[in-house]
């Protein structure tokens, strides 16, 4: 759910990047972070665990336009993928205007992948979110690794990209994929947000 601030006339929204354990989530995030200029950017701040970790930082995108004279403000989170991290999950996703679900494109990893798709859809449930109507793009991630590791792209869409949402082939480590990725969520989140605005 977006926030308007009339003061400062900034609407925030909240992107979440969910899938999977060690699919590449936190790597996007870090790759965005690293490439955003320190004055359009907060603080990266991390929620440890022992084994994983939530991360969010806002930014501030110049080249996707306001609307209705408000600037768009980004926070983009990430959630821990590990089964018994189901709680944290279902809280951050909490509130989100968008989703960006990062697949692992390891052949071992697509069962997992699967199963982590069920999830998110499960906890958008829960939050009283239609998964249909919530704007998600899906991110193959790890294409660098040598072929006979990785799942088809024409696999991993039967699998996972049922609905035919905007999917990108991506390598977070190095950057490929990763802001085309984050340009393809935030469109699809500004379209409805416009549209919303438009009938408010």
């Amino acid at each position: 759910m977006s926030i308007v601030n009339y003061a400062t006339r900034e609407i925030t929204c909240k992107i979440v990047y969910y899938g999977a354990g060690r699919s590449g989530k936190t790597t996007n995030l870090q790759y965005i972070y690293a490439q955003v200029p320190p004055e359009r950017k907060g603080n990266m701040v991390s929620l440890a665990t022992q084994t994983d970790r939530t991360l969010f930082f806002d930014f501030l995108p110049l080249d996707l336009g306001n609307i209705s004279g408000f600037t768009t403000r980004f926070q983009l989170y990430t959630v821990p993928g590990q089964v018994y991290y189901q709680t944290t999950r279902k809280l951050v996703l909490q509130g989100a205007d968008g989703v960006v679900f990062v697949a692992d494109s390891q052949a071992r990893q697509l069962a997992e992948n699967v199963e982590s798709l069920q999830d998110l859809h499960l906890n958008l449930a829960e939050h009283g979110m239609d998964a249909r109507h919530v704007p998600l793009v899906i991110q193959y991630n790890k294409r660098d690794l040598p072929p006979e590791m990785l799942t088809g792209i024409a696999q991993l869409q039967d699998a996972l990209n049922f609905r035919g949402v905007p999917d990108f082939q991506a390598d977070a480590l190095h950057g490929p994929g990763v802001f085309e990725t984050l340009r393809g969520i935030s469109e699809l989140v500004l379209k409805r947000l416009s549209a919303t605005q438009g009938t408010t």
